[in-house]
């Protein structure tokens, strides 16, 4: 197949494969909650895209993730709260999100590309949970204040934040990404080396 002899159409057909992707399994992933979001079952293939294509596509899957996680209705509570620094964390978040992974990846890929899928799996939901709790006291403290009184149950707005917000949906997050990241991203590359040995 000529089409796929230049590594750069490669790449670029990888990365139109996995922006639906990301965008599939966010939409997919509203109707997956535990707490009061959706888990986010895009990290994956964020990873995925960090790993095999590069630091700047992990990037554009995590700015993806963001504006579609936006289009979901995910984020509607807090951009009735405020809309700039909604749109603002969600979009960074996920762009961040991406772009540590793909850094942690190259990093590590020098020792073993597991090793550097599982530091790449690791990096994507830490950043991304990251990133969503600082925005949260960042913008959003009187707001949660008053969904942690109202939850009932919680010690303080910290505690909400961190097990009824954060809690279940990163170690979900994390999970999936330990197990799943570096299977997917080691049978890709088994192809793509026995590709080139062909």
């Amino acid at each position: 197949m000529k089409f796929y002899k230049s590594e750069n159409t490669r790449k670029l057909v990888l990365l139109a494969l996995l922006t639906g992707i990301v965008v599939l399994l966010q939409f997919l992933g509203a109707f997956v909650r535990f707490g009061p979001f959706s888990i986010s079952l895009v990290l994956m293939p964020i990873v995925v895209g960090a790993a095999l294509i590069g630091v700047f596509a992990g990037g554009w899957l995590g700015l993806v993730f963001g504006f579609v996680v936006l289009l979901s209705g995910d984020a509607v509570p807090f951009l009735l709260v405020d809309p700039a620094a909604t749109i603002l964390v969600v979009l960074l978040k996920g762009a961040l999100a991406g772009l540590a992974a793909g850094f942690v990846y190259k990093l590590l890929a020098g020792k073993s590309r597991t090793l550097a899928a599982i530091g790449a799996g690791m990096a994507c939901p830490i950043v991304n949970s990251g990133v969503f709790t600082i925005g949260s006291y960042a913008f959003f403290i009187p707001t949660l204040t008053g969904w942690a009184e109202a939850a009932g149950g919680f010690a303080d707005v910290t505690a909400y934040i961190f097990v009824g917000m954060v809690g279940v949906n990163f170690l979900f997050e994390l999970g999936l990404n330990l197990v799943l990241c570096p299977t997917v991203v080691r049978l890709i590359q088994f192809g793509q080396d026995k590709r080139k040995r062909n």
